[in-house]
């Protein structure tokens, strides 16, 4: 039995342990020294958010026996993709399906908050009115499956390796958990270390109630597509002390805090409520533009 084989056999294995290392490393992290007193019971919030990571495993089980990796073996085997059609060596193949994989997710980020029917969905994670390791697991079930459905199709023509498919998932979830820990770093070193991938403090911004922070920071493992296409904001304006997570218009804990009311979020309000491409806010001056028309006003 080659690597990629044993790495596809225990490929649940591989991710459950990774999964669960990291949890425990941050969990100790922000019990020890957390970056901000949190609004919501712990014990609400944890057993929703993680009762909603269940969910969203045995669904993606059922309906997606395959899996990411799965899919790779199978299109290495029929000679699928860019990187199987030209026999690209697996040093230089690895390296490219991860980053090529991190920037799908970032443009997958960007399209759920610049379509108004996808953002209904994609708010479930940005209405945890708190921000800790379980927020970035907190997705509705119909964004999981969008999810899946794009990591397949850019597999399929990338031709992704079955390892690299699987690097990619298990430092996605591993990021996931670090950069929406409620942890922070030593500013200098949270400053060299965005250069390269996302901090807590850098995507904390995204979570912001303030609609020009939110869309910003959209990144989950590198800093690059940020700054590369102008979506980069360094910090809140209220200090990541001082900023407010979540929503709104969703402040109510029995609907963004317990896992019947985020499985019902999406099917509440407006279909075109806080796009991207729908926004009013403030800039730095206290202008009020419009991102439809490019009008100011006060």
């Amino acid at each position: 039995m080659n690597f990629e084989q044993f790495v596809l056999n225990n490929e649940t294995a591989i991710r459950l342990g990774f999964f669960a290392g990291i949890f425990a490393v941050i969990a100790l992290w922000e019990g020890l020294a957390p970056r901000r007193a949190l609004t919501v019971s712990r014990v609400l919030r944890w057993s929703s958010n993680l009762g909603l990571v269940a969910l969203n495993t045995a669904l993606l089980r059922l309906i997606f026996p395959l899996a990411g990796a799965g899919m790779a073996a199978f299109c290495a085997d029929r000679g699928w993709g860019l990187l199987n059609h030209f026999a690209v060596p697996w040093p230089l193949a690895i390296p490219l399906a991860v980053i090529a994989l991190d920037f799908v997710i970032w443009l997958q980020h960007v399209m759920l908050h610049a379509v108004p029917a996808l953002w209904r969905v994609h708010r479930v994670h940005h209405a945890d009115p708190d921000y800790d390791l379980t927020t970035g697991a907190r997705f509705h079930p119909l964004e999981i499956v969008l999810s899946m459905l794009i990591k397949f199709a850019t597999i399929v023509v990338l031709g992704a390796p079955v390892i690299a498919v699987v690097i990619f998932e298990v430092v996605l979830n591993g990021m996931a958990m670090f950069n929406h820990g409620n942890i922070g770093l030593p500013a200098r070193l949270d400053r060299v270390m965005r250069w390269i991938v996302v901090t807590p403090d850098m995507h904390r911004v995204h979570h912001s109630i303030e609609n020009d922070e939110t869309n910003s920071n959209f990144g989950f493992n590198l800093s690059w597509w940020d700054r590369a296409f102008g979506t980069y904001r360094d910090q809140p304006r209220g200090g990541q002390l001082g900023m407010t997570i979540g929503i709104r218009d969703h402040r109510d804990a029995h609907e963004v805090a317990r896992l019947d009311g985020m499985l019902l979020l999406p099917f509440r309000g407006q279909v075109n409520d806080y796009a991207i491409n729908r926004r009013s806010y403030p800039d730095q001056s206290g202008t009020v533009g419009n991102a439809e028309s490019g009008k100011t006003s006060r």
